[in-house]
């Protein structure tokens, strides 16, 4: 089994196995293409809370910039891809991303609350899974190019947490994204049966 030297992550309940890790790095060009399929649903989320919630100004702002840092990602693995002779292409999706969307609250503004916080613990997680792939990938230039990123998506789980608490008091915050926190750990406790990033 792989040794699994990394720092606690925050808002993560729990840490990634070391089951995920051997998973990925033995089908990396699979987690290539699912990297390159969860960038561009970054972006997609982001416009999406951008037009949902249009009147909040500094969301606005911020998902704007977030957006356009995800294309600019989407664009930066598609070239891996290429160079992999890696076709882009449909992939299954694990039960992650559903499972978090089924606690989304559907009334206002609770929901508001829980799209920042799902958000937030995507990227917090998208930032473990980046690192733990930059320590073990075997080509020193791709796990460069993951460690390149793991900033930007530290950064981002960052501004998700401070624009939900811009808009909601800080109690309700950190209560919800327990909640939260606990069934994302929760989804992760079984090991998807295709390697993908967040599976």
């Amino acid at each position: 089994m792989l040794p699994l030297p990394q720092p606690t992550i925050k808002f993560l309940v729990s840490q990634t196995s070391e089951a995920w890790v051997e998973q990925a790095i033995s089908n990396l060009d699979i987690i290539l293409l699912d990297h390159s399929h969860c960038e561009c649903k970054a972006a997609g989320v982001a416009l999406n809370l951008i037009f949902r919630y249009p009147s909040s100004t500094k969301l606005v702002r911020a998902l704007t910039a977030i957006a356009q840092e995800e294309l600019s990602h989407f664009e930066q693995v598609n070239q891996w891809l290429e160079r992999r002779s890696i076709p882009l292409g449909p992939l299954s999706a694990p039960p992650y991303a559903a499972g978090l969307k089924a606690q989304i609250s559907r009334e206002e503004p609770d929901r508001m609350l829980d799209l920042l916080l799902v958000s937030a613990l995507i990227e917090a997680r998208s930032h473990e899974r980046l690192g733990l792939l930059a320590n073990h990938c075997p080509d020193p230039n791709l796990a460069q190019f993951y460690r390149s990123l793991m900033a930007s998506e530290a950064r981002h789980y960052g501004i998700y947490w401070v624009l939900a608490t811009t808009y909601f008091e800080l109690s309700a915050v950190n209560q919800r994204l327990e909640t939260l926190a606990a069934v994302e750990s929760e989804l992760l406790s079984t090991l998807y049966c295709k390697p993908r990033i967040h599976s």
